[in-house]
């Protein structure tokens, strides 16, 4: 949070605060800057902040699917992971260096006045300073992996996230209830109570499972004998077992085509080129009902490709079998991982739905009251709520571990 204030060297602050005071928070500008904590906006070292990171990671995960040399890694256990997060750093110093001079561009250079002298040494500085940024928190999000509690980098975004929202809720009740506010008090309570349905539905969607009894079968022997013990337990499903993973990355998607465009998008422009970039620029702000059906199509697809991955690669099937377990009426082996399957596919088509749903419902609720700010705040406490959530359960387990009643009943 700290590193989220210190500003570029080199840049006029009081100038480029009040470029941003003139051209408004929301839009694409106002989404990026919520993942980054705020830090986008105000032109600071960890201006970037973790998205390079996650593109990176997208990225590897797409080629696990299609290249063999990343498959292989997958399956080679803790070496493999530390091979695939060595590569994962690498991409992301590379996407840093692309996305740097795009941002420079776009966000600071392009306002007059900002820069004081915007040569060739402050380009290299600055370049250099928002990749050592964006790596610096990149280290830090693995470290709370490593060392704390939770995912170290949904952490991050949840903490940049929930910084902003005592100034938003400040903000849109001096909108309703101050001088020259409109909608008042009727106004600002279903904006409350729709942030309350949001965040029901998320714990509803994050919590709920189908259970699957499982039988095993034990035996030991006793005077000689041999006996057969039968025990029962369950095997628990999430109707959402990708958590928050497919919002943080659809959202980033969403972020790079209108980013891209934006470096070549001109208004007055009638060259073909500069007629593309004026359409993604158009067609991928939030502000259009398109933005939020591709939010749509990417949250399901990612919750179906990240469940998938996640199935795969626990192997239950094969983990049963050789724990002696199996499924009532379901013979062990490859039928029970066809049943598993299907019964993985049909319950995350709900999950996924429900999601995506959930994502684009701030769009609507901005439609029915006219409130641009539910758009934003909406979407970023579906993850706020899905972080929490996530580290609350591995809280509660490390207090089962250590002989402590656990606070999640």
């Amino acid at each position: 949070r700290l590193g989220s204030y210190v500003v570029l060297p080199g840049i006029d602050s009081a100038a480029l605060e009040a470029v941003n005071a003139n051209s408004g928070s929301g839009g694409l500008t106002g989404l990026i800057d919520i993942f980054a904590g705020g830090a986008f906006s105000r032109a600071s070292i960890f201006a970037l902040g973790i998205m390079p990171y996650i593109s990176a990671s997208i990225v590897i995960q797409l080629l696990g699917m299609a290249i063999p040399y990343f498959q292989r890694l997958q399956k080679e256990g803790e070496s493999g992971r530390r091979k695939i997060n060595q590569i994962t750093r690498v991409l992301t110093i590379a996407i840093t260096g692309f996305q740097a001079p795009g941002y420079i561009a776009s966000q600071i250079t392009s306002n007059p006045g900002v820069v004081m002298d915007p040569g060739p040494l402050w380009w290299f500085s600055t370049v250099l300073l928002l990749t050592t940024g964006t790596i610096f928190v990149m280290w830090i999000g693995e470290r709370i992996t490593e060392k704390g509690i939770g995912n170290g980098i949904s952490l991050l975004i949840m903490i940049g996230i929930i910084a902003g929202l005592p100034s938003a809720f400040v903000f849109e009740i001096g909108s309703r209830l101050g001088i020259g506010g409109t909608g008042g008090i009727i106004v600002l309570l279903i904006e409350i109570a729709l942030l309350l349905i949001v965040i029901i539905v998320s714990i509803l969607l994050v919590q709920g499972t189908r259970r699957i009894p499982v039988q095993y079968g034990r035996s030991s022997f006793r005077g000689g004998r041999m006996y057969r013990q039968q025990g029962t337990s369950y095997l628990p499903l999430r109707v959402n077992s990708a958590g928050m993973i497919p919002l943080i990355f659809a959202f980033s998607i969403m972020i790079l085509p209108a980013t891209l465009a934006s470096f070549f998008a001109d208004p007055t422009s009638e060259s073909i080129g500069g007629k593309i970039a004026n359409f993604f620029t158009v067609t991928f702000s939030p502000d259009t009902a398109w933005y939020w059906l591709f939010v749509f199509i990417l949250v399901v697809a990612f919750t179906f490709f990240y469940t998938m991955i996640m199935f795969q690669q626990q192997n239950l099937p094969a983990t049963l079998q050789r724990n002696g377990g199996f499924i009532p009426g379901i013979r062990p082996g490859k039928p029970t991982g066809d049943y598993l399957n299907r019964l993985i596919i049909r319950i995350t088509w709900g999950g996924a739905i429900f999601l995506g749903l959930i994502a684009v419902m701030p769009y609507f609720a901005t439609l029915i009251t006219d409130i641009k700010a539910i758009q934003l705040s909406s979407a970023s406490l579906l993850i706020v709520v899905g972080v929490a959530l996530d580290t609350l359960r591995q809280l509660e387990s490390q207090l089962l571990m250590r002989n402590y009643e656990g606070f999640m009943n």
